[in-house]
């Protein structure tokens, strides 16, 4: 079993995303709030916190949301997942892994360009709510 360690949204397309105490996120739209929420099939984005720390080694200030990640897990063994997986966060909310990976915009993020690497296209998982419900750091997640 992992814990959700981080939170994060963003208001506008484009912007970092920063960490919040605590998410609603809705059935078949994604966390109430997030510029990226809408019925389609990357309605949250997840990053694990062990792949964060990695990239910590070389650029120590990095914060959660840098990468565009909704919630930071730990625990759990995310790019070893597959489309079609499904994750519990706490006792409600219920995920299916819809994508792995993805592009960084306009042929390198921040992170790359700084660190020459950026985790998300091989690291990063996309998923929609199957089931929503409220969720906080320190709450479990479970693959079902």
């Amino acid at each position: 079993m992992g814990v959700l360690e981080a939170v994060c949204i963003s208001v506008e397309k484009g912007t970092v995303k920063v960490p919040v105490p605590s998410a609603e996120l809705r059935e078949n739209w994604g966390i109430e709030g997030d510029a990226h929420a809408g019925e389609w099939h990357r309605q949250i984005s997840l990053l694990a916190g062990e792949s964060i720390d990695a990239v910590r080694a070389v650029l120590p200030e990095l914060e959660y949301g840098m990468f565009g990640e909704n919630l930071v897990t730990r625990g759990i063994d995310l790019p070893r997942l597959h489309v079609g997986d499904r994750l519990q966060v706490g006792d409600a909310v219920l995920l299916e892994v819809t994508q792995i990976g993805k592009e960084c915009h306009n042929g390198g993020c921040v992170i790359q360009q700084a660190t020459g690497d950026c985790i998300m296209p091989r690291e990063g998982i996309f998923c929609r709510v199957l089931a929503g419900g409220q969720v906080a750091p320190g709450s479990s997640v479970v693959v079902v």
